[in-house]
């Protein structure tokens, strides 16, 4: 297993290239097999999410081809079954975009139920719903959902909660089905919005994408096209956050400033400088910031994805900060591993009660989840001494060459085999 070893204290500074949002890019690629024409997707993150897809996609007849930059050509022509069950499907949450696509092309899918991270319950109740209405016959059997449908119509859906995973299912499905689907109290996150853009492309007739009421007219079928994924938020905000909590200066490239609001707002109310241009954002720090209260909202609010990290850096901040969390019940597991760095954080419920202290102390920490783990590694980037972190393949299911880009500009970290004694004493005595 690999970790990554750090030594914090210093501020980040440089550039940094953001990569293509893997939300968005799961829902495409899953898009993408839904004609028996090339689609090419440009801007992808190859992080292993993406991998996990598309070797599924590979196991059930697909043609995939990864290009240098980012690029991914799929041909849905070949693919010969529509039962989809392996490792690959069974670690990825999004892996039940498949249902939707196999369903909205095939009228028949089977396929494993999704995993990812423990964060909290996430059910799929929503997705059935949606088939449902359309028209699918929806079983859960054997660890499998099961959907199959002679004819998928257009129907009438309100959403009982907002659920981004949901909304781009029920488009899949719904964009080759016959007459009109409309999607009421729909999630109107920026990948919302890619994922209709894209399939739209492929001549699906989508409107309203990033409202809470989307129109959907089914079309006889969709055809090839070429695509670039937009630009990761979640992604950009965590390096936002890395820079102002290393008291640094950092340009984000490739961003989209706009998809940045909530995160940005809440830096700059805390006394972090954002200066935002066409497509990159300048972050600038010299000083201890103030305390916030923060609570997790659906888009346009503030992300739940962006909860760990904005943690990490009010631990360090002057006063008591609230943190609370309406999205996922589980979110809070890795307040433990910044109590071991000094962090004073009390845990009640869904609230997160932070008094800050002056800095933060090394430590050997475990990732409990993707976002979690990221925020762990800001932690560690700030204080003056050595920190590890293991289980780093949840990080890597999301960020693109984190260390990498850590690196360029100016971390010092390095991802080494935990058993790798030797390798680990030479980067310390490289790095003091």
């Amino acid at each position: 297993m690999s970790q990554y070893v750090m030594k914090g204290g210093n501020p980040l500074s440089g550039e940094v290239l953001v990569a293509g949002a893997k939300n968005a890019a799961l829902g495409i690629l899953a898009g993408a097999i839904m004609t028996n024409d090339p689609v090419t997707i440009e801007n992808v993150p190859m992080v292993q999410d993406i991998e996990f897809l598309l070797d599924a996609i590979r196991d059930i007849g697909g043609t995939v081809e990864c290009r240098p930059g980012g690029t991914v050509m799929i041909d849905g022509s070949t693919i010969r079954k529509t039962m989809v069950n392996n490792d690959y499907i069974q670690k990825l949450r999004g892996g039940y975009y498949l249902v939707g696509a196999l369903l909205g092309k095939y009228h028949h899918a089977e396929v494993d139920l999704p995993g990812g991270c423990n964060i909290g319950s996430r059910p799929i109740d929503q997705h059935i719903k949606g088939f449902r209405a359309i028209g699918a016959d929806v079983k859960i059997r054997n660890g499998m959902i099961l959907a199959h449908s002679s004819r998928l119509v257009g129907a009438h859906i309100y959403l009982d909660i907002v659920s981004v995973g949901a909304t781009i299912n029920i488009m899949l499905a719904a964009s080759t089905a016959e007459g009109k689907t409309i999607i009421e109290n729909a999630a109107k996150e920026p990948h919302v919005v890619d994922v209709a853009n894209m399939l739209n492309s492929m001549g699906a007739n989508i409107k309203g994408a990033g409202t809470d009421t989307i129109r959907i007219r089914g079309v006889e079928k969709l055809h090839g096209s070429e695509y670039s994924i937009i630009p990761d938020q979640i992604e950009a905000g965590t390096y936002m956050i890395a820079a102002a909590a290393t008291r640094g200066e950092v340009l984000i490239r490739n961003v989209i400033p706009k998809h940045l609001e909530a995160i940005t707002a809440k830096l700059r109310e805390i006394g972090v400088k954002v200066t935002e241009y066409d497509d990159s954002v300048l972050v600038q720090c010299d000083q201890r910031l103030g305390y916030a209260n923060v609570k997790t909202l659906p888009y346009p609010g503030f992300p739940t994805d962006m909860q760990p990290q904005v943690t990490s850096l009010l631990a360090l901040s002057d006063g008591v900060s609230i943190i609370t969390e309406t999205i996922f019940e589980n979110r809070f597991k890795y307040v433990t591993e910044l109590r071991r760095m000094g962090a004073n954080i009390n845990v009640e419920g869904n609230i997160a009660i932070i008094t800050g202290v002056e800095d933060l102390t090394g430590a050997a920490m475990n990732a409990p989840d993707l976002r979690a783990g990221a925020a762990l590694v800001i932690a560690a980037l700030t204080a003056d001494e050595f920190s590890t972190v293991d289980q780093i393949h949840y990080i890597e299911r999301g960020f693109e060459r984190f260390d990498e880009k850590l690196q360029g500009v100016g971390a010092k970290i390095l991802r080494v085999d935990e058993d790798d004694v030797e390798e680990q004493e030479r980067f310390k005595l490289q790095a003091m």
